[in-house]
């Protein structure tokens, strides 16, 4: 959410707000600004949604899509400079930061690397002991999570296909994102009711999550959103923030 800046608008976050429980807010470097950063943190408290910061790689016109190679000093005071900027402006409304979320190619780059992994932690924790890290669930940055005693949420994608180790199917590859409202939801119903995804193959991997995602420029999000909605209220599951 807040990936606006300046004349640009992505997604439809006014529309969304009302259907999810937790906002990953961007920071700056993949998208978003301080003015957009501020509205946002503004409609999370108007629909009582908690925040998390969403540090990127510095990669603006990419839209923090593009794997940077980035030396880990470097790296850890990039996520702590974001984190800081999200942190503070809610603290100004009376709002606590509650989670960080990587973005983008930072995301799928620590799910598979313990260095960077580390970088993202300890970034995290030197802002905060108090800060969950929210990533993808079964990823080295979770392994390294409990090893470090990291506070840790694992993760799943309503609106992205996975491969069969686990893994985000990359976007340059055909399918690779959900934009069919019903296939969103029987997924979302899949991780919660069986602990499974349907791999791009066919495979079926065990998944195991605290918290569902979906994309905000998805743009068939909102569709998403509500079908996800309906089915969840048709099982009678109810839907929470993963942070009490």
């Amino acid at each position: 959410m807040g990936e606006s800046y300046g004349r640009f608008r992505v997604g439809n976050d006014e529309a969304i707000f009302p259907y999810i429980s937790s906002c990953n807010i961007a920071c700056g470097f993949h998208g978003g600004d301080p003015l957009h950063i501020e509205r946002t943190i503004q409609l999370a408290q108007q629909y009582d949604v908690q925040i998390g910061a969403h540090p990127s790689y510095p990669d603006l016109s990419g839209f923090g899509r593009r794997k940077m190679e980035i030396p880990l000093e470097e790296l850890k005071a990039l996520v702590k400079y974001q984190i800081s900027a999200v942190k503070g402006l809610a603290e100004s409304h009376g709002v606590p930061l509650k989670y960080v979320k990587p973005h983008g190619a930072l995301y799928n780059t620590v799910a598979k690397s313990e260095a960077e992994s580390r970088a993202i932690i300890e970034a995290v924790r030197e802002i905060s002991g108090d800060l969950i890290l929210l990533g993808l669930a079964g990823s080295v940055t979770a392994e390294l999570s409990i090893k470090m005693d990291q506070p840790f949420a694992a993760e799943a994608f309503a609106d992205r296909k996975y491969e069969s180790d686990g893994s985000l199917r990359s976007r340059n590859l055909e399918g690779a994102v959900l934009t069919d409202p019903e296939k969103a939801a029987q997924q979302v119903l899949s991780i919660i009711k069986d602990e499974k995804v349907i791999a791009y193959n066919g495979d079926s991997v065990s998944i195991k999550a605290d918290s569902i995602c979906i994309h905000g420029d998805n743009t068939n999000a909102v569709h998403i959103l509500q079908s996800i909605s309906e089915s969840l209220d048709a099982e009678g599951i109810m839907k929470k923030s993963f942070v009490s």
